[in-house]
């Protein structure tokens, strides 16, 4: 359990009772409980969903869902996100991961912010009915996979220093694959045979912009695992606009 409590906290602000895994390896192997902690949040998500959307238009209960997802998270992942953007436009890779460490957002991370939360809040205000309920319940798990398959397959820029070296210490090789056939399983079972498509076009996204982000930097960093998670949700959100839009889904 001690694992559990540590996911939970590590990916959200609600608080739970408990000791939770210590050690620099401990984030990693509670890497396991991402996905499931993924999946308690989109069923929480399309519950507030049920409330936003009989109560206001759709761009306003949009902007409140997104609101809530996000505080709810703490704003980890978008923090990466944009210290990722910043630290990308460096001259070298020491200079890169020196920008991502200043606690100051710059002008490529707040561009990436609005962009990003724009996207979001656009998809699930475009989106109606039930697809959008289990299309909500699907990114979070979506998103939370995502760390895990390119955890395993990059190594750390900064081996034995940082959240990204202390995560891949303890991360399983199979904990991205295992998650990710579940990951896909799921998908399955709330949007038919067009989930498998939407999950993999989410993660491919992640993975595009993980191996570019550690080639400019050298290796990966905690701030691009934020924001691969970021990237694989939307990712979900707008490959299931664009099937909708056609009549797909």
């Amino acid at each position: 359990m001690g694992s559990l409590i540590l996911a939970v906290r590590f990916l959200t602000l609600v608080p739970v009772p408990g000791r939770e895994n210590q050690g620099a390896s401990a984030l990693g192997r509670a890497a396991w409980w991402f996905p499931v902690v993924g999946l308690l949040l989109g069923v929480g998500l399309a519950g507030v969903l049920l409330v936003t959307r009989t109560l206001f238009p759709p761009l306003v209960a949009a902007v409140l869902l997104v609101a809530v997802w996000k505080v709810v998270t703490g704003g980890i992942h978008l923090d990466g996100l944009a210290d990722s953007l910043d630290g990308l436009a460096g001259r070298d890779p020491a200079r890169r991961l020196a920008i991502m460490r200043d606690s100051r957002i710059g002008v490529f991370g707040a561009i990436g912010l609005i962009l990003c939360l724009f996207l979001v809040v656009a998809a699930l205000a475009d989106l109606s009915g039930s697809v959008r309920a289990r299309l909500l319940v699907l990114a979070p798990v979506v998103g939370r996979v995502a760390p895990l398959l390119v955890g395993g397959w990059l190594r750390p820029a900064t081996p034995g220093q940082g959240l990204g070296a202390a995560f891949a210490a303890g991360l399983s090789r199979w904990a991205g694959p295992l998650s990710g056939l579940a990951g896909l399983a799921l998908a399955g079972a709330l949007l038919g045979p067009w989930g498998a498509a939407i999950a993999g076009v989410a993660w491919g996204l992640a993975i595009l912009w993980a191996g570019f982000a550690a080639r400019r930097l050298g290796g990966l960093t905690g701030d691009v695992l934020g924001a691969v998670v970021e990237l694989a949700e939307l990712g979900v959100l707008l490959a299931g606009a664009a099937l909708v839009r056609r009549g797909m889904l």
